[in-house]
C-alpha cells in the first residue's frame, strides 16, 4: 500500500523563525506531538517533537506555570535552535512498510511525506502506520487468528486457502513466520468467524498441526532468551 493513502494531509507546520514557547503552545492547542519545519517555499527543513521542547524548556514553561518575566526571557529561543534538521523523508511513491522500516530503524516517531518537487504533502506518524495496518490485516473486524504448521514447500497456502474456503469462510489476511524445526513454517491466517471447530478439526482431518497462537509466540521468546 502506498503511503499517500495512509499519510494525514492536513500538516500543522512551524517556521524556523517561531520562538519555542510559541511552538509549546501550538502543539497543544493542536493536539500533536511532531511538527515539520518548513521554509516559505514548504520545503522541510527540520522536525520538531515534544520531547525537544521538554528538553529545551523549563518545566514550569513547558507547563505554562512560569511568570511573565521567565517567559519573556525564553522568547528569543527559536525552534531552529532545537529541530532535527537532517530529517529522513518520505516519497509519495513509497510504501507503509518502507515507512515502518525507516521508522524502526531510526527510532523515530514520525516521516514527513514529499511530492516530486520535494514540497511537504503530508506527514506518516507510528499511529498512521497501526491504522494502516489494522486495515490491511483486516483484524478490524471479528474474527479468529489461527496458528498452523506446514512444511516449508511450494503449495502448502494454496491447501490452506482451499481449506478455508470449503469452510465457506472470508479470509482478513495471512502471515508465515519461522518455526523452530528445520523444514517447518508458521502460517496464521485471520479468518472472519468465531465459530472455527469445524475448520480446525477439517485440518486436523488433513493432517496438520495446530497450535495456540500465544503458545507459538511465547515458545519463541523462550528459545530466543536460550540463544
Amino acid at each position: 500500500m502506498f503511503i499517500s493513502r495512509s499519510m494525514t494531509r492536513k500538516v500543522f507546520t512551524l517556521k524556523p523563525g517561531d520562538s519555542l514557547i510559541h511552538a509549546r503552545e501550538f502543539m497543544k492547542a493542536n493536539r500533536i506531538q511532531h511538527v515539520p519545519v518548513v521554509d516559505p517555499e514548504e520545503h522541510v527543513v527540520g522536525v520538531i517533537t515534544d520531547r525537544d521542547l521538554r528538553t529545551a524548556l523549563p518545566s514550569s514553561l513547558y507547563y505554562q506555570t512560569g511568570s511573565p518575566e521567565e517567559r519573556a526571557k525564553l522568547e528569543r529561543f527559536r525552534v531552529e535552535d532545537v529541530m532535527t534538521q537532517n530529517v529522513i523523508l518520505l516519497s509519495v511513491r513509497d510504501t507503509i512498510q518502507d515507512a515502518l522500516l525507516l521508522i524502526l530503524k531510526h527510532e523515530i516517531g514520525c516521516l514527513p511525506v514529499v511530492d516530486e518537487a520535494q514540497k511537504l504533502v503530508g506527514i506518516v506518524t507510528v499511529k498512521d502506520l497501526l491504522r494502516s495496518f489494522v486495515s490491511v490485516l483486516g483484524i478490524g473486524e471479528p474474527g479468529t487468528l489461527l496458528c498452523i504448521v506446514v512444511e516449508d514447500k511450494l503449495g502448502q497456502m494454496k491447501q490452506i486457502v482451499d481449506t478455508i474456503y470449503e469452510e465457506r469462510i472470508s479470509i482478513g489476511s495471512i502471515l508465515v513466520a519461522r518455526y523452530w524445526e528445520p523444514g517447518k513454517r508458521a502460517v496464521f491466517p485471520y479468518v472472519f468467524s468465531i465459530n472455527v471447530g469445524p475448520l480446525k478439526r477439517r485440518f486436523k482431518e488433513k493432517g496438520y498441526t495446530l497450535l495456540d497462537p500465544l503458545e507459538w509466540y511465547l515458545d519463541v521468546e523462550k528459545r530466543n532468551r536460550k540463544d
